[in-house]
């Protein structure tokens, strides 16, 4: 079993990863907008990817059926051994070193929100480092008040996620609870994040020599992002 970082946990049947997400509940959450978010923020011809977390795959195997030439990262094992028809990489985001560079590198699951500085900007390095200088990078942030107005639930197909608490631990960092329920199963995930306003946001960016570019939906939750001038 991996170490579960400070501060994360999981609950639940099957393998957990370092930041006690459940390997066998990722395998059931289905893809969303996450292919045509990127390729609204693409540009025209791009084709290969760098997926930063690529999980059991659900955004992998979507972007493989569009054609495209994906890499895919993750520091579990046991999630990379549910990836099918990319390359796969076993790392850390923050420890990663390719020699190759992306049309587009993508930093989906709310991972910039990660609640230590230093974490955060080694992920943003870690994008800054592997993208073209002509591609992009695509950021998913949490949406306006996604720690607000708790209790909530989110249904999908096959269950439905419930995200229970956001408790604040000081320095701006709250430690979020959310429990999974599929197919009968159950699962709770404990782990911490911090909030960004739009400033905080662009500032920890330009620490890591990024700009955004556009932000692509109204809840500013897409974001492209370029290589700084």
């Amino acid at each position: 079993m991996a170490r579960i970082r400070e501060g994360f946990r999981g609950e639940g049947p099957g393998a957990f990863t370092p930041d006690g997400c459940a390997v066998e509940m990722y395998g059931m959450l289905p893809v969303r907008e996450e292919p045509d978010m990127i390729a609204l923020g693409a540009r025209e011809g791009a084709r290969t990817l760098l997926e930063l977390g690529c999980g059991a795959g659900r955004v992998t195997h979507a972007m493989v059926e569009r054609g495209w030439e994906v890499t895919a990262v993750d520091e579990s094992p046991e999630m990379l051994d549910r990836v099918r028809g990319a390359k796969t990489v076993l790392s850390t985001i923050e420890d990663l070193r390719l020699d190759e560079r992306f049309d587009v590198v993508l930093l989906g699951s709310y991972l910039v929100h990660q609640a230590e500085a230093e974490v955060r900007k080694a992920m943003l390095d870690t994008c800054r480092n592997h993208v073209a200088d002509d591609g992009v990078v695509l950021i998913q942030r949490e949406g306006r008040g996604w720690h607000d107005e708790l209790p909530r639930v989110n249904e999908h197909p096959r269950g439905a996620v419930h995200i229970l608490a956001a408790e604040p631990l000081g320095d701006g960092v709250n430690a979020m609870r959310i429990e999974y329920e599929f197919d009968g199963m159950r699962w709770a995930h404990e782990f911490r994040s911090r909030p960004l306003t739009d400033p905080q946001f662009e500032a920890a960016l330009a620490g890591s020599d990024l700009v955004v570019d556009a932000y692509l939906d109204e809840h500013r939750t897409w974001v492209r992002v370029l290589p700084a001038p």
